[in-house]
């Protein structure tokens, strides 16, 4: 079972963290919240525009899809507005023995173009923090390629270097 956040975050009132409520006047989504079943098109279409390194496959999508929404340690967060889907965060929960327990790691952020640059992203790892800290989660890590300055804005700081291995196509 997918563990969620308590409470959506940006939802009402000035709790953005600014007093004057900025991202409510600058951002048309109203709400970040985990997702459900129902919101399978909307996170496949942003997921589509991520999709750098791997085509996106419909097919895989919508098995992975409700696997991720029930999988221990998931956390699939998205920013909305009604039925328009501006971002999602997808971050997983696990074990380590060099942090002395838990700490989380973000898989994939996306927010789409027009609501780039309002605190969309920023309101997302926010709640993926707290749903974090939340799990007794020691830290909150990530791997980018093109978005080092966003999370360097957000006091996340440089550790390591990342590196992968594609493997034979799975059958």
């Amino acid at each position: 079972m997918t563990t969620r956040p308590s409470t959506p975050t940006g939802s009402s009132g000035t709790d953005d963290g600014h007093p004057d409520g900025y991202f409510r006047r600058h951002w048309l989504a109203r709400e970040i919240r985990p997702a459900g079943a129902g919101d399978i098109d909307g996170v496949a279409a942003l997921a589509a525009e991520l999709a750098l390194s791997f085509e996106f496959s419909p097919e895989q999508f919508g098995v992975s899809y409700p696997a991720l929404l029930a999988a221990d340690g998931a956390c699939l967060l998205l920013a909305v507005d009604g039925s328009e889907y501006a971002g999602y965060l997808l971050g997983f929960r696990h074990l380590t023995f060099y942090a002395n327990g838990p700490v989380a790691w973000v898989e994939e952020v996306v927010v789409r173009d027009r609501d780039r640059r309002r605190g969309v992203g920023r309101m997302l790892v926010d709640a993926f923090e707290g749903w974090a800290a939340g799990e007794g989660c020691a830290l909150v890590a990530l791997a980018t390629r093109r978005a080092a300055p966003f999370y360097r804005d957000l006091d996340y700081e440089e550790s390591a270097i990342y590196f992968r291995k594609l493997l034979a196509a799975r059958t």
